[in-house]
């Protein structure tokens, strides 16, 4: 989740232009100061790209000294042509994230990442898993980013994935983005409604396979991989408003498509399909109690210094799971 951020946000519809048009209508609209909020100068105005900045690092991470840790958990599915899905593993993991506020209204987020598989009736994160396709014993390949790295400035970002030379940059929330000039601002679909601020954020690939049919005709499903990730947040409008508090606690449905993970050996010759997630995550105390117990127990045993306070800010090249898979895992043809 985070990875991919790393990993993050927003939209949905203005709920007064919904009530008029019909849900689904319009665009939404940035909401200002003055839109359902009280008159204190503390309130955000999201018609301001360096408000909507203020808001992304404060929902992602934290302005402290300390870093925020937020969890998600779930089921991916396998969904192959006309058939109904096939509920096949749990997918569990957390985040590590502090912001950085700079002078000139940009942030800076840094942290650490991780996520895993679980078997469904026990919970408990799963090391090999039986391929019903295959019939083989597959080794699960968990995702451990131990550096993320980015700076967002006043223009929408655009995430380089794949190869540079030849595939195009993916635009995050492209749905909701101000296309109308070349620079894009960093304008974000907010929503009042009650005391809550709604928030819709994703991105969807499209670009080159790390995991070569040449060096991993098992792992490897097809020559571009499209992965999206999609979030829905929900985060309290008094406590994003208060500049005094550092983090905005929230919770979020988090859905995800993308070809077969590499791990699961899903080459050719096998049924076309794909995976969906159905997840939620969340950052409710911001401590290590939101991370999924299973996930700590394991953090904790293996990479233990993906919780600790991390240094340096910079950017750093997003990376996923077919990154890593191909940096990592030895071909499978020398």
């Amino acid at each position: 989740m985070f990875a991919s951020v790393y990993n993050s946000l927003i939209s949905r519809r203005n709920l007064i232009t919904s009530s008029i048009l019909g849900y689904g209508l319009s665009k939404s609209i940035p909401l200002k100061a003055s839109e359902g909020t009280t008159d204190k100068p503390n309130n955000l105005d999201f018609s301001l790209p360096k408000d909507n900045l203020y808001a992304f690092g404060k929902l992602w991470g934290s302005y402290s000294d300390t870093p925020t840790f937020g969890g998600y958990q779930g089921v991916q599915f396998a969904r192959i042509g006309t058939k109904r899905l096939l509920p096949l593993f749990g997918y569990v993991g957390f985040g590590n994230m502090q912001s950085r506020l700079n002078n000139d209204n940009s942030i800076n987020i840094r942290g650490t990442e991780a996520g895993y598989f679980t078997d469904l009736k026990s919970g408990e994160i799963i090391d090999t898993w039986e391929n019903p396709w295959t019939n083989e014993t597959v080794e699960v390949f968990p995702f451990i980013n131990k550096m993320m790295r980015g700076h967002l400035t006043e223009s929408m970002p655009k995430f380089v994935m794949g190869n540079s030379l030849i595939d195009e940059p993916t635009l995050m929330n492209e749905a909701d983005a101000d296309l109308s000039n070349d620079t894009i601002p960093f304008i974000l679909p907010w929503e009042k409604i009650g005391d809550q601020y709604l928030l819709t954020w994703e991105y969807s690939h499209e670009y080159t396979n790390p995991v070569t049919k040449e060096k991993w005709p098992k792992a490897h499903t097809s020559m571009i991989i499209n992965p999206s990730e999609h979030f829905s947040f929900y985060t309290p409008v008094n406590a994003m408003n208060d500049r005094s508090i550092p983090s905005s606690p929230f919770h979020a449905g988090f859905m995800r498509t993308s070809p077969w993970w590499p791990w699961m050996k899903m080459g050719s010759n096998l049924p076309d399909g794909a995976l969906f997630g159905r997840m939620h995550s969340y950052q409710i105390t911001g401590t290590i109690d939101d991370i999924p117990r299973v996930v700590l127990d394991r953090i904790v045993k293996d990479h233990p210094d993906l919780l600790e306070k991390q240094s340096g800010w910079g950017q750093t090249n997003p990376k996923g799971t077919w990154e890593a898979y191909s940096e990592e895992v030895e071909p499978e043809i020398q």
